[in-house]
């Protein structure tokens, strides 16, 4: 049988000290990129395992970082949490860190499943999803003091500064669609989105109705709130281009509302109309850039995922750690907001 890799080894290999490996496990964000990497490069080599039940001994922390998965409802916009778990995965791996993995119905369900896991787990800290206004789950675990950070804002103000959060904003997003469009040639540019009250999909709304009326067009009546459904989105996407001959284009607030539009929109006497601009075809942009979207030419904006779900990772380090560096940091802002960006494809 071969010897057991020692901490020793890795720091003789990668020509650096016990205690700079010591740090890159431990503690990475004191450590230099290049030398962070170096060592990582032959920590995975040599083989080397950390004897995580001595450094949980060692620190009292289980090196856990937990996130509900939910299920995936219609096969599209599904894959964008899958994304960012799969990145978020990598990111914590980078840091010292592993996922654990639970379900949830609802917010009260999750309330009771973090007491559930912090004491059968110990998890560090939490990354929630789905924020909405008056998120309970926020609340508790600040109540608690259990240290999280949110992929996505807070929306509120009174808790905006009291937790991390990551998110990308979905009013640059939809204000870029709709000046492609606007640039594109089109006028009466219409907007299928989710019902009022949703942060997300409100955010997404502003976006849309704001460029159209500094364009100068009017976004009354140019909007439908409807479920995210595929169905409910070629309905939602009838019902305006039937009330509106005059809309030649249809920026949505998710794939599945813009896939479920791009039915409308080929349909007979739809994608081509006498009556209208034949010259333009209605146009379908989506949101989150899913693969159903690309399969099918739907031009999206797509999420930077990756960036985002490391942004969390280093966040919540940022609590976790207590580290000089980590203090250091404490007047940058507590919060990233990234910007999506518009793969164009056939549909628009």
């Amino acid at each position: 049988m071969a010897d057991k890799v020692t901490i020793a080894d890795v720091a003789r290999v990668a020509g650096v000290s016990r205690q700079t490996v010591s740090n890159v496990l431990n503690t990475p964000e004191v450590v230099r990129e290049e030398t962070r990497q170096r060592v990582l490069d032959v920590v995975g080599e040599l083989g080397y395992r950390v004897n995580r039940a001595a450094r949980q001994m060692r620190t009292g922390r289980s090196q856990l970082i937990a996130i509900r998965i939910d299920p995936d409802r219609d096969g599209i916009n599904g894959s964008v949490l899958d994304r960012f778990l799969h990145g978020l995965t990598d990111a914590a791996a980078r840091s010292g860190y592993r996922i654990l993995l639970y379900t949830a119905d609802d917010d009260r369900s999750e309330v009771a499943t973090f007491e559930d896991l912090l004491g059968a787990y110990e998890p560090d800290g939490f990354v929630l999803t789905g924020t909405h206004h008056r998120d309970p789950r926020a609340s508790w675990l600040l109540d608690k003091g259990v240290p999280f950070v949110t992929f996505g804002r807070p929306w509120g103000e009174e808790a905006a500064a009291r937790h991390p959060w990551v998110d990308v904003d979905g009013s640059a997003g939809t204000a870029v669609a709709t000046r492609h469009l606007l640039d594109a040639g089109h006028a009466r540019i219409g907007f299928l989105g989710w019902p009022a009250g949703s942060g997300v999909g409100d955010d997404r709304r502003e976006g849309w109705a704001r460029t159209l009326a500094e364009a100068g067009v009017d976004p009354t009546g140019l909007s439908r709130a409807t479920s995210d459904a595929v169905a409910d989105g070629e309905a939602a996407a009838r019902d305006l281009i039937d009330s509106d001959p005059g809309v030649t284009a249809l920026v949505c607030v998710s794939d599945s509302l813009a896939v479920g539009a791009l039915h409308a929109a080929r349909s007979p006497g739809l994608a081509w109309r006498e009556d209208t601009r034949p010259e333009l075809p209605i146009a379908v942009i989506g949101f989150d850039d899913t693969p159903v979207a690309r399969a099918v030419g739907l031009t999206s904006l797509s999420q930077p995922l990756k960036e985002a779900a490391a942004s969390c990772v280093t966040l919540l380090a940022r609590i976790l750690e207590g580290t000089e560096t980590a203090r250091a940091s404490a007047a940058s802002p507590a919060h990233v907001l990234l910007e999506p960006s518009l793969v164009v494809r056939q549909s628009a």
